[in-house]
Parts: structure tokens; C-alpha cells; sequence
């Protein structure tokens, strides 16, 4: 038996990762060690890992290391604590292959502990660019402390190759979290209503916004200009999820629930709801609005459009759903003017999503069959001709 360590930190993550979760399982020589970190173990967050055990998964550690600051003392202070976890962790399970999604500070420790234990990983959404945070670096380095790369379109593999990365080892599988889209049986409208007790009026929006950490503004007045020009939006629902904690993401959370008491007539707010509540939701409303990579990834695939607000997601491949708008009160007026008009509804009907078919999950099993993973540990640099 294989021990195969997935390692999670949030709920978004783990939605992702479910999917793969389940095709592990299946395989009969594979053993899944399933660790959980994060917000996942921060009653602030949700206390999301009790999520994951309903789902009937089995956790095989908890690495506490979310301190309950949101500074950049606090998150740095946080990646300390979970570096000794890990090394804790990895020695007790011994695993064989750890699998790690994406680009936060939480994911950068486990594979710093990885590579001393001299684990190989397999990594999932590399060479993406984000240039509002800094993701960007962790998701670089993370990269370079990989092994095995699973990478959502072609040009993200060739990034990730021109990274010294051996293109034996980097494979386009598309975006994991489009498996959700595809296997989900989404609630119906009727279905939704009751659960969020709420009825969907002639507008409808999700609202997902999470700290730019390389922002030279202040991330609290920026979202400010967002609920200024919610508030002009009449016949509108807007269904709040609440900002990670990153630094910054405690101030958010907080105007979101300010506002929400203030206009609990059309706004209700979210700390976690979970990959199938939220892809439900999605599929219903007229537009994401905020900075997730939700907006960018799934919204395309379900023909929903993306008000895509300043410079978090800058430099990520785009469908043609997603309007790019500043920071600013008014050009976020103008976004949902602009999503409103029927030429840009009926070009939805249409449009493509560079992101994958949702096979995802199949497709990174298969690969991992056909590698041997313990002699990557020792890696050589892939060198190409590059023109400067």
C-alpha cells in the first residue's frame, strides 16, 4: 500500500479537492491520509473540518497553526507553528506522495517540510499568475518544491516548464474544480430558496471578495467602494461569502456583517457554504462578484458572468464572462450595467472555458499510476533555449 497525503487548509480548497479525494479512495493499493490545517480548525473560519468528517472521510491529522491575527506578523508567525506540524506530521504518517492544491501561505510550510523529509509532491494549479497578491510568489515556490505538476490550461505548462520544471512531469488536466460542476447534483431553485430562506428576486449576485495582499491601498477601503455601489443596486440579492484569513480578511468580514444588519432585506452573509451550496447558488445568479478565482475558474463553465474587481486575479487566463473592473464605486456600477445587457447575456449562451471539461480528477490519477514517484525527489533543472 501507497500512503497518498492530502493536505487541505480551507474550505474552498478542499471543495476542490474532494473530487480527487473520492477517486483515491477507489484505488485499491493507495491509502489516503487526509491532513487538515488552518482555517478549517478555526471556529472563526466555520470549523470546516467537521465538513469534511460528515463527508465521511477520515481526518488522519490536525496541524493547528492559524493564530487569531490577520497582521503580517500574525500570518508569518502562522506559517512558523504549522512548519513544525508539519515536520511532526510528515515523520509520524511516513507518506509517500503528498498532494497540495494552489498557492497559500499554509501550503508553502507543508512543502518546506516535505522537501527536508524528502517527500515528493504533486502539486495542482500551478503556473498561474495572480499579481495582486502574494500567492503569486508562494504558488512559484511551491512549484519549485514540486515534483509532479498538474496545471490548468497549456500555457500554464509551458510557464511552469520555463520554470526548469521537466515537461516529463508537468501535465494540462484542466481545473479540478470543474469536477464539482460536472458530478454535482446542484440543488434546484425551489430547493435553494428554503435552504437559504430567502427568494431570489429579478437580480441576483454572489459576492465573494477577499484581500489583495500586495495592495498598496488599504483592502477596507476598496471593498467599501464595492458595498457603495451595491447600495445602488435596486431589485437585487446579494449572498455574501466571507474573506479567508489572510491579512486584511478580519476587516472585511466585519463590514460584511455590518452591512448585512443594515440591509437584511436584500443581503445575507456566508462564513462557509460549502462546494455544493455555492455551486448551486452560482448557477442562479447573474454574476460573482468580488476577486475570487472562483469567478475566473468555475462561473465560465456554468455561463454565469464575472464582475472581476482590481488587481487579485491580474494575469489569470479569462473567459469571455468576466468584465475586469477598478476598485472604484462608479466602475463598478458600470460593470453591472454592463453585465445587464442582453447582447452580453445572449454571448454566454456560447462561450468557452479554457479551463477544462471537468475530468480533472480522472486524468491526475492516471498520471500518477504511470510515474515513479520516489525517484523524483532528486531533480534536475530543465533548461530551454529562451530569446531575451
Amino acid at each position: 500500500m501507497k500512503n497518498i497525503c492530502v493536505v487541505t487548509g480551507s474550505r474552498a480548497e478542499y471543495g476542490l479537492l474532494k473530487p480527487l479525494l473520492l477517486e483515491i479512495n477507489m484505488q485499491k493499493d493507495w491509502h489516503l491520509q487526509l491532513v487538515v490545517t488552518g482555517m478549517h480548525l478555526s471556529s472563526e473560519f466555520g470549523l470546516t473540518y467537521t465538513e469534511i468528517e460528515k463527508d465521511g472521510f477520515f481526518i488522519s491529522k490536525k496541524v493547528e497553526m492559524l493564530l487569531s491575527s490577520d497582521t503580517e506578523v500574525g500570518i508569518i508567525k502562522s506559517m512558523g507553528i504549522g512548519l513544525i506540524g508539519f515536520a511532526d506530521t510528515f515523520k509520524e504518517l511516513r507518506p509517500d506522495l503528498i498532494v497540495i492544491l494552489g498557492d497559500r501561505f499554509e501550503m508553502l510550510a507543508v512543502v518546506e517540510a516535505a522537501l527536508i523529509h524528502k517527500v515528493p509532491v504533486a502539486h495542482l494549479h500551478g503556473g498561474e499568475i495572480t499579481e495582486g497578491a502574494y500567492d503569486d510568489s508562494i504558488r512559484h515556490a511551491i512549484t519549485k518544491m514540486s515534483h509532479i505538476h498538474f496545471v490548468s490550461t497549456e500555457p500554464y505548462r509551458h510557464r511552469v516548464i520555463q520554470m526548469g520544471e521537466n515537461p516529463k512531469y508537468v501535465f494540462n488536466v484542466g481545473s479540478i474544480g470543474l469536477d464539482n460542476i460536472r458530478n454535482l447534483k446542484l440543488f434546484s431553485k425551489k430547493e435553494l430558496q428554503k435552504k437559504l430562506k430567502v427568494e431570489f428576486k429579478k437580480y441576483n449576485y454572489l459576492v465573494t471578495y477577499h484581500p489583495a495582499t500586495l495592495n498598496e491601498k488599504n483592502n477596507a477601503e476598496e471593498f467599501e467602494q464595492l458595498l457603495l455601489a451595491i447600495d445602488k443596486q435596486k431589485e437585487s440579492l446579494f449572498i455574501f461569502t466571507k474573506a479567508n484569513a489572510d491579512n486584511g480578511g478580519r476587516k472585511i468580514n466585519q463590514m460584511i456583517d455590518d452591512f448585512v444588519f443594515n440591509h437584511s432585506e436584500n443581503c445575507i452573509a456566508f462564513t462557509s457554504m460549502g462546494s455544493h451550496l455555492y455551486l448551486s447558488v452560482l448557477q442562479f445568479v447573474d454574476a460573482v462578484v468580488g476577486n475570487s478565482s472562483s469567478g475566473i475558474l468555475e462561473a465560465p463553465a456554468l455561463k454565469v458572468a464575472t464582475i472581476n474587481i482590481g488587481e487579485r486575479q491580474k494575469g489569470r487566463i479569462q473567459a469571455a464572462s468576466i468584465v475586469n473592473c477598478e476598485a472604484k464605486k462608479n466602475a463598478i456600477e458600470n460593470a453591472f450595467n454592463f453585465i445587464k445587457r442582453p447582447q452580453f447575456k445572449s454571448n454566454l449562451v456560447g462561450m468557452l472555458n479554457p479551463y477544462g471539461d471537468g475530468k480533472t480528477s480522472t486524468r491526475i490519477i492516471h498520471y500518477l499510476k504511470n510515474v515513479t514517484w520516489h525517484k523524483l525527489v532528486k531533480k534536475s533543472f530543465y533548461d530551454i533555449d529562451i530569446k531575451v
